[in-house]
């Protein structure tokens, strides 16, 4: 199985090994000590103090809830929380849509979990300076346009793919075609004029509308795409033979027992996820985004 993107570059194999060795180390102290510990990363869409609210209460809560020591494993790289998956250094992982196919197949025998209500039929946004007037996805032809990561499904993957429908290339329809690395920076980029356009997750936008960091009267979305199957956690193979018979479903409970009207720590994380709870998933409702992959090349058998 042949994944055209994302490549490794120099850097991001660099942040992938100082990740792991960090990771050999920390394993090492802590089987000295009696314990192991179960490594949770999700890929980095938004920026860094957004995920560390997020995934650092949840591994708070899951140590609690299931009494392994978790913690959390951050990335700057979409590529490195795949690699380490399937390199069996992270045991659970919150994924979009593409990355989690990724790591399925990577990895044989992996479970998608839980997703939270929306993600269910989710959705991305197209974004343009407000004084350009773009009104359809035609529109952007002649535009220098911003994408979010290389590997995210509502950041670059499924625009691309309402994209073609509507007859539009970037590569050869668009002045420039750029890669934010996250949804935050798309948004920015476009608001400062640095890109005259951009595609991104609509949940993302509407949260950073609505607390009054995008200044609306410089950019303004334009078109919101059809529902699709997106964000989701995906349990490694290999939790039950590390963690012992019956951890997946330890941990699947766990996660499906959060909800924000319970207060506490369970709000601040589902308010963290933009959410009010996780319901279940299962892989095949991420066999649409897979046969889009493949469609756009960016899987390769």
């Amino acid at each position: 199985m042949h994944f055209k993107h994302p490549l490794l570059s120099v850097r991001s194999a660099w942040i992938l090994a100082l990740v792991l060795t960090t990771v050999v180390l920390v394993g090492a102290c802590s089987s000295g000590g009696g314990e192991r510990t179960l490594y949770i990363a999700g890929i980095p869409d938004q920026d860094i103090s957004t995920l560390e609210t997020r995934f650092e209460k949840l591994a708070e809560y899951l140590s609690e809830e299931t009494g392994l020591n978790v913690q959390y494993l951050p990335s700057v790289e979409y590529a490195a929380v795949v690699t380490g998956f399937r390199q069996g250094d992270i045991q659970l992982a919150w994924y979009g849509g593409l990355t989690g196919v990724q790591a399925r197949l990577a990895t044989p025998g992996s479970q998608a979990l839980a997703q939270r209500e929306e993600d269910a039929a989710f959705h991305s946004v197209f974004i343009a300076q407000k004084s350009l007037g773009i009104k359809s996805l035609e529109d952007l032809k002649g535009l220098r346009v911003t994408f979010g990561s290389e590997s995210s499904t509502s950041g670059n993957l499924m625009p691309r793919s309402f994209l073609s429908q509507a007859g539009v290339n970037p590569e050869d329809d668009f002045a420039a075609v750029n890669y934010s690395g996250s949804h935050d920076k798309t948004w920015k980029l476009v608001e400062t004029g640095s890109f005259e356009a951009g595609a991104m997750n609509a949940v993302v936008w509407e949260k950073r509308v609505a607390d009054g960091s995008v200044d609306t009267n410089k950019v303004e979305a334009f078109y919101t795409t059809p529902a699709y199957f997106d964000y989701h956690w995906l349990a490694n193979s290999n939790l039950d033979d590390e963690f012992g018979s019956g951890t997946t479903e330890d941990i699947h409970k766990a996660l499906l027992d959060l909800n924000a009207a319970d207060g506490g720590i369970e709000q601040e994380i589902m308010e963290a996820f933009d959410a009010q709870k996780f319901i279940l998933t299962q892989n095949d409702n991420y066999n649409a985004i897979e046969q889009v992959a493949r469609d756009l090349g960016i899987i390769e058998n």
